[in-house]
């Protein structure tokens, strides 16, 4: 059964991360009549389906009973306000990230954007350093260099891009990228954050995740009303949704879940497996399907490297056994 777990969450993880980005490009990008869907909106919507479903998660755990929820989430979030406070930090962090990746997806292709937020492997690495006290290995540390080779491959400039790509990407490559970025890093601090608070309590995960979930409702909101006030008088907050968007507004929410679930049954190398594979799928499905991005030979080694570090990242040597004496 763990092992079908293992793989079922990988399965699940691959196919959230591979169809978030895809279809989150494709929504951003799509030509439609009317307004556009607000990002600040999808995030909030996103927040609101992650509580949701950890509240029914709690719920299960607490044998189905509505009195033991209602008991539990009390005590753990009401009582606690001190202990609720904590997630206000990483919560407000997470809510940047998640508008900065609509921001990234709307100027760069998903090929580019999914290697490039790989970088995340070396923020997180070194918040665990100097947060945490960790001390990473010769591989890791190694993975980290090959990362950085790989991503500086892929941003290179290539003349073979053909001009139609570079009449969409002129003006805008930089934001994407530069939005990208700030999201790595704002990743890798707000990762370690919350894990350093959560080896610091014994509160369920999915505790965590609805207290991290209720301020990012907060701070959603208030972005919301500082940048799209104006537009959500005059259209509605939910100004053009429609089945694609709930789709990106339902996979952003599963993301959360998934990687809980990543973390509980899989290892390193498995998921750095999953990463691999959604890398490849984005680029494949970005040239076929959504035809905004033109391989290079360049992108491709780029590309290679990235995911050669990803599994020199979780590589673990194990040590050689002693040879029996005779």
């Amino acid at each position: 059964m763990p092992v079908n777990l293992k793989f079922l969450s990988l399965g699940v993880l691959v196919f959230q991360t591979t169809s978030l980005v895809l279809t989150m490009r494709f929504s951003r990008t799509l030509k439609e009549d009317g307004p556009r869907y607000l990002a600040s909106s999808a995030v909030v919507a996103a927040e609101l389906l992650k509580i949701g479903a950890c509240v029914l998660l709690v719920f299960k755990d607490t044998g189905c009973s509505l009195t033991a929820l209602n008991t539990v989430l009390h005590d753990e979030i009401v009582n606690k306000p001190m202990e609720s406070l904590k997630l206000a930090v990483p919560a407000g962090i997470y809510t940047l990230q998640n508008n900065l990746l609509y921001v990234a997806l709307s100027n760069l292709d998903a090929a580019t954007y999914q290697v490039t937020y790989q970088l995340k492997i070396l923020t997180t690495a070194l918040f665990s350093v100097s947060m945490l006290g960790k001390r990473l290995n010769i591989y890791q540390w190694l993975s980290l260099v090959i990362l950085m080779t790989g991503v500086a491959f892929v941003q290179w400039p290539s003349d073979s891009v053909d001009s139609a790509q570079k009449d969409l990407s002129t003006g805008s490559q930089f934001v994407g990228l530069a939005a990208v970025l700030t999201a790595c890093f704002s990743s890798g601090f707000a990762g370690v954050y919350f894990e350093k608070i959560l080896k610091e309590t014994k509160q369920s995960v999915w505790i965590r995740n609805i207290q991290l979930g209720l301020f990012g409702v907060v701070f959603g909101l208030m972005g919301i009303y500082v940048y799209d006030g104006e537009r959500v008088q005059e259209h509605g907050m939910f100004q053009g949704y429609s089945a694609l968007t709930w789709a990106v507004v339902s996979l952003q929410a599963l993301g959360g879940l998934v990687i809980a679930a990543v973390i509980k049954y899989a290892d390193n190398i498995l998921k750095g497996f999953a990463t691999s594979l959604s890398i490849i799928l984005s680029t494949l499905i970005s040239y076929f399907w959504l035809q905004d991005f033109v391989p290079t030979s360049v992108f491709f080694f780029g590309a290679v490297l990235v995911i050669a570090a990803t599994f020199l990242y979780g590589y673990e040597a194990k040590p050689a056994a002693n040879p029996s004496k005779a």
